[in-house]
This record gives structure tokens, C-alpha cells and sequence, in this order.
């Protein structure tokens, strides 16, 4: 049995994307001309007239900007890995997973960085923006999990949020809620 981790607002302070992006603008500042692309697609999504994979992939053609989205990666961790919260480095074990719907690209550097087992996240293009898996989001992190770490369970599952991973929770032995620093036992509500 693992224990298996949400990451944005999870064990990392903040939502790792956004984090990433500014830093990126802050960099290469063109990148705020590709703005109402990126807004109209927010918008056709909040609108449910496009999926959140079709906002996701509008949103991430600021990597077309980036010359090597490997070094700006690196460099971001090295500035942002403090964002991880202490209570997960208290309590982390070798054998780890991370479930996200962040960029694979993004997050797999701190597998080596946390010793940890597994990250499992989107697989986005880190020169285009597309995505080569689906959202790894709600549902699908589960079949992730299950493609990835075949014959394994999960023990303990942490998130933020109820709504965006209650099959998780479910999934789990046990899930655990957190909200900032606390951490709360997760119990299936009866209309589920």
C-alpha cells in the first residue's frame, strides 16, 4: 500500500501552472501578446462551449515563446521548491506518488528532488502546448494510477478538493482533505 498525493494547493503552496507562467512572462515578456488567445479560450470554456483540455492547450501555447523549457523548469524550482508545504516533507516516504492535472514537464523533476517513487501527470507538449494524455483530472487519475502502478493500492490519499477529486478519496483506503496546513479525515457523503 502507498500513500498518493493531489499536487496544486495539496503539498505545494499555490498552483504550480500559474506560478510557472508568471515566471515564464517574467522572462519573456512576448509572451503577454498571446493574452486574448488565451482569455477567449477561458472564455469559451466557462461557457461550456469548449472542454477544459481545449482551454488547457490554448493557455499553454506560451511555451511556442520559450527557448528551452527544460532550463526555465530547472531555474523555477529552484526558486518555488520552498512552496512545498511542511507537513507533507514531515510525513513523505520514498515510495510516493504524486497525481496531478499539471504538466508532466513541469512536475517531473521533483521525483528526483523529493525522492519520491511516481509522479503522474498530464502529458502535455512541452514545445507546443498540446496534450499527448488526457486531463489527468477526477476519473482519469485513477486510470492513470492504474495503468502506471499495476497490483498497487492506495493507502492514504490527500487533496484540496472534495469536488475535483472525490473519486480519489473514494478510491483510497483512506482520503484526507487539506486545506492549508490542516488536514482533515475525508468521510463519504450519502448522496454519492
Amino acid at each position: 500500500m502507498i500513500n498518493a498525493y493531489d499536487f496544486d494547493k495539496t503539498i505545494y503552496d499555490g498552483d504550480s501552472t500559474v506560478d510557472f507562467y508568471i515566471y515564464c512572462l517574467k522572462r519573456k515578456k512576448s509572451i503577454i501578446f498571446l493574452l486574448p488567445i488565451q482569455v477567449f479560450a477561458m472564455v469559451l470554456y466557462i461557457l461550456k462551449i469548449k472542454d477544459k483540455e481545449y482551454f488547457k492547450e490554448k493557455f499553454f501555447i506560451f511555451l511556442k515563446k520559450i527557448p528551452d523549457v527544460d532550463l526555465y523548469v530547472r531555474d523555477f524550482w529552484e526558486k518555488n521548491i520552498k512552496k512545498i508545504k511542511k507537513w507533507y516533507l514531515d510525513q513523505k516516504e520514498q515510495t510516493d506518488v504524486i497525481i496531478s492535472a499539471s504538466p508532466e514537464f513541469l512536475l517531473k523533476p521533483l521525483k528526483k528532488r523529493l525522492k519520491i517513487d511516481k509522479i503522474i501527470a498530464t502529458k502535455v507538449n512541452k514545445k507546443t502546448g498540446k496534450f499527448e494524455s488526457k486531463n489527468c483530472h477526477g476519473q482519469e487519475k485513477i486510470k492513470r494510477f492504474e495503468q502506471e502502478k499495476k497490483n498497487k493500492k492506495i493507502n492514504k490519499f490527500y487533496s484540496d478538493s472534495v469536488s475535483a477529486d472525490r473519486p480519489m478519496l473514494e478510491y483510497a483506503k483512506e482520503g484526507y482533505v487539506v486545506v492549508n496546513e490542516e488536514i482533515k479525515k475525508y468521510t463519504q457523503s450519502k448522496e454519492s
